[in-house]
């Protein structure tokens, strides 16, 4: 059973790695998804798969990588997309 959730990550997350750090995590945790960052500062992240790896991403989202500063996590249910792999979106 796989489940999609959404994460919007707010702070200093944006031009530390974020996302390609993100990309490393989820797939080793067999995530599938996406990162992206947004014209605001902030990044999104669509994810899919087991509830526990999702716990397990969202965790590491409030740490992120280093460099980061996380200020907020806002985590959503979203449709199932059925993503192949985990992807870095421009």
């Amino acid at each position: 059973m796989s489940t999609h959730r959404i994460f919007h990550v707010h702070g200093r997350v944006q031009g530390v790695f974020f996302r390609q750090s993100t990309r490393a995590e989820a797939q080793r945790l067999g995530l599938t998804g996406y990162a992206r960052n947004n014209a605001d500062g902030t990044v999104t992240i669509e994810a899919e798969g087991p509830t526990e790896a999702l716990d397990a991403l969202e965790a590491w989202c409030h740490q992120g990588p280093p460099a980061a500063r996380v200020d907020r996590v806002e985590v959503n249910p979203g449709p199932g997309q059925g993503f192949a792999d985990f992807s870095i979106a421009r």
